[in-house]
């Protein structure tokens, strides 16, 4: 299960519960408008691709998390820094941050052995600090001669690079019907990588040993822990 680059992003434009419009945009435009927004063209190529790196990331982070969509917005992320990372509707994009960003919007990073993006927070390092990629220090590494690679793992450790993520339209997670006992297919097999990811954090729910899209035994009695545990009625429909 390898989280897709959506064609577009929905975004806010201003904080979650304002009364701001909502923009819908391509996500290669998407990403050269944020990084044309939050860094300068001037500096080094190995800053430009590691600040191009965390801001697609974390883009899609909140994409693939359904982070606003799971709390009932009907948008994917916003423009208020307060939240998430800086959007500029209408404006124009520097040709340098625009030729990387087509080179790189469907490349992503993540933890070894996890599916989901890295929620790859980023600050600019001076006004304002966090545990995460810092721009301006990100800018001196790179005058360094550090590669964009070394930069983001200076930040954020050991990380991985998913190249060439496939591209497709949004698609919320749930399919439309509830998944139960005797359900198969791709829906089933999202529904058993998710609750193993979630087992990894509440261990009391048992793991599936196998990932093969069919809804049997193991998998009902994952999703009954998974439900107990959470307080919903533990009745293996999903």
């Amino acid at each position: 299960v390898i989280p897709q680059i959506p064609t577009s992003i929905r975004v806010h434009l201003g904080s979650p519960g304002s009364d701001a419009p909502t923009v819908t945009v391509p996500f290669a435009d998407y990403i050269k408008n944020v990084a044309s927004s939050e860094v300068y063209p001037t500096w080094p190529e190995a800053a430009l691709r590691a600040n191009i790196y965390a801001q697609i990331t974390y883009a899609l982070n909140r994409y693939y998390t359904e982070w606003y969509r799971s709390q009932g917005y009907d948008f994917d992320i916003t423009n208020s820094t307060a939240y998430d990372q800086y959007f500029v509707k209408g404006r124009s994009f520097f040709d340098n941050i625009s030729r990387l960003a087509d080179e790189l919007f469907n490349d992503y990073l993540r933890r070894p052995g996890f599916v989901e993006p890295l929620a790859a927070k980023f600050c600019n390092g001076t006004t304002v600090t966090c545990e995460g990629l810092s721009q301006w220090g990100s800018e001196n590494l790179a005058q360094q001669g550090y590669s964009s690679n070394q930069i983001l793992r200076s930040y954020y450790g050991n990380v991985e690079t998913v190249l060439n993520a496939p591209v497709r339209g949004i698609v919320a997670s749930y399919p439309g019907t509830p998944l139960r006992n005797g359900s198969t297919g791709p829906n089933v097999v999202i529904l058993q990588t998710s609750l193993n990811r979630i087992a990894q954090n509440y261990p009391a729910i048992p793991k599936i040993p196998t990932v093969d899209g069919i809804f049997g035994s193991r998998t009902d009695a994952t999703v009954r822990a998974f439900q107990q545990i959470f307080g919903l009625t533990s009745d293996g429909i999903v």
